[in-house]
């Protein structure tokens, strides 16, 4: 509900502050005096496309505020939340718009600054305009769908749809991953082939560098110390029977010298005992060097060609681990991944008949919901016609007729369907069907709008209807006519007419003047005003009997405010 209106500065208006109430609210006053001024303020408030001669001769800056009451379920709070902008459960939404006189526009929410786009978005769901500054809500025909589908009450089909074609799109979506996957297949399968070639002729194990590597390294040094070990073997041996050849020689005197003194002289029999030992042991050590140097020496005693068969293996192993870029104890793993993804390309073809299968099955059930939502959308569409039809000719359009146009197209496919719904009208015998904006005149516009929120009641609640001079050219029964279903519109919200019919104003809960005055300085000035009791018994008179009231004026307008629509 629009709870005020502050402008400041918008054309003829320097300063108005208008506080709203819920129910109909009637806007009167005298041609020119600044009803269309006053929408358009609210307008640019809600995010319309501004124009700098909006800005009042000599000021500045213009600035429209509107402030709404927001109930908790409205709308608008996803947008607000969407934009991170937080509006506390029982806190008024404030839409506010300054306009310079170069053109230039800034819009704040709630005092926070906030995008043009964003305040047009929360005017679309706030406010519905009817008339010449219509250009939302059911005269777009992007929210005929929308409006459509309300009246409908399918919301199972819809949500039924909308499942439909996520699983529709995610199966179409995993198709297209393998297909553009196999198309560089062909390239990629000849590299996992050769990479896989290459590995396995290899056959890599883990931990094989390090041991390569040791065993390099033994194998560079190997010749030389074979060469060392010989000249030991040569030093041990030495000419003539060498070092074993003497001990033995020695070890022989000592016996001979044993056998020349016999049992006699014990200390010499001790040394003798003492000498032989030490030179037995030594005899020992010194063949266990020999074999020790021996054993060496076979150690060394290596196969030809062994250490170049040790480095080719060595260098391949660290050139592959540099071509595949991992270490060269990774190599058996390597080899496991892309194995794996070799067969993934080689069986790519299984797999796509499988996700084809898939899309064509979602596409089947996609196209089930859609179709079952297209002809519920074309039996709510016949309803509403008829509603709307029965509505037409208390407003005096007996003539005009009106279809909902619901046209199916697979270019149009998405979550809501593949329909395109337009409300179109026919305003005299024999004319073709057109747009409802592109085909009535202002006035029937209004009309049109008004048979058609009648008919569409209650699937809105929490927008502000304005209706512009809906009762343009019409009087006597039809005006009664309009001003009823206006209060039947009114009974669950707000809605605000500009009139001219006292017909309507006199049916409304609320009633406001708008007057143009001299402001002394040379100037016009518009301002309103909330009329009560005689002061509205006495503009209903005036609108209808003109410049002169009469006492039978205001007869009449007792007569007419006795009526309860």
């Amino acid at each position: 509900m629009l709870l005020s209106l502050s402008i400041r500065n918008v054309v003829l208006i320097d300063t108005l502050d208008a506080v709203f109430e819920s129910g109909l609210c009637a806007l009167t006053g005298e041609t020119g005096a600044g009803k269309s001024i006053l929408l358009g303020a609210l307008g640019l408030a809600a995010g319309e496309r501004a124009d700098r001669a909006q800005v009042r001769a000599g000021a500045d800056e213009a600035q429209a505020v509107a402030e709404f009451d927001l109930p908790d379920s409205h709308p608008a709070r996803a947008l607000l939340d969407e934009a991170g902008i937080k509006v506390e459960p029982g806190e008024p939404l404030i839409l506010r718009r300054r306009l310079g006189e170069d053109g230039r526009s800034r819009a704040h929410v709630n005092d926070q600054a906030a995008s043009i786009g964003l305040l047009r978005s929360l005017g679309d769901v706030l406010v519905e305009v009817h008339g010449q500054h219509d250009g939302r809500g059911l005269m777009d025909p992007k929210t005929h769908r929308g409006y459509l589908d309300t009246y409908a009450g399918h919301d199972d089909l819809r949500a039924a749809c909308r499942a439909a074609w996520k699983e529709y799109s995610g199966a179409r979506r995993r198709l297209d991953e393998l297909v553009s996957a196999n198309r560089a297949s062909d390239e990629e399968k000849a590299f996992l082939t050769h990479a896989l070639e290459e590995l396995e002729a290899l056959s890599p194990k883990t931990g094989e560098e390090a041991e390569l590597a040791e065993e390099r390294q033994f194998l560079q040094g190997a010749e030389r110390a074979l060469g060392d070990l010989q000249e030991a073997q040569e030093a041990l041996a030495g000419d003539g029977g060498g070092l074993e050849g003497r001990l033995n020689a020695a070890l022989r005197g000592l016996e001979r010298v044993r056998g020349h003194i016999g049992e006699g002289g014990a200390a010499a029999g001790e040394a003798l005992d003492r000498a032989a030992s030490a030179i037995d042991r030594a005899l020992i050590e010194f063949t266990e060097a020999e074999d020790a140097l021996g054993d060496a020496a076979q150690a060394f005693d290596v196969e030809p060609g062994r250490l170049d068969a040790v480095e080719e293996r060595l260098f391949a192993l660290r050139g592959l681990s540099r071509k595949h870029n991992v270490d060269a104890d990774e190599l058996p793993a390597l080899h496991g991944r892309l194995a794996e993804q070799l067969d993934a390309i080689e069986n790519a073809a299984d797999r796509i008949a499988e996700a084809e299968k898939a899309v064509t099955a979602a596409r089947a059930r996609y196209d089930d919901a859609a179709h079952a939502l297209s002809r519920s959308r074309e039996k709510a569409g016949e309803a509403l016609a008829k509603a709307v039809a029965a509505e037409l000719p208390p407003l005096k359009m007996d003539k005009a007729r009106f279809r909902v146009s619901v046209t199916s197209d697979d270019e149009r496919a998405g979550p809501d369907g593949r329909d395109s719904v337009v409300f179109e009208v026919a305003t005299n015998p024999g004319a073709p069907f057109g747009a409802l904006d592109k085909i009535a005149s202002g006035g029937e516009l209004s009309r049109f709008g008004l048979a058609l929120k009648v008919s569409l009641a209650g699937e809105d609640e929490g927008l502000v209807l304005v209706f512009d001079e809906v009762d343009q050219g019409v009087g006597g029964a039809v005006a009664d006519a309009v001003g009823r279903r206006l209060k039947r519109l009114a009974e669950k919200g707000q809605t605000l007419v500009v009139t001219h019919s006292p017909q309507v104003a006199a049916v409304a809960d609320h009633h406001w003047k708008i007057v143009k005055d001299d402001d002394g300085k040379g100037g016009v000035r518009t301002t309103l005003v909330r009329l009560e009791g005689d002061e509205r018994r006495e503009e209903i008179a005036r609108m209808l009997s003109g410049a002169e009231v009469t006492d039978a004026a205001r007869a009449q307008a007792d007569a007419l405010m006795a009526v309860k629509a």
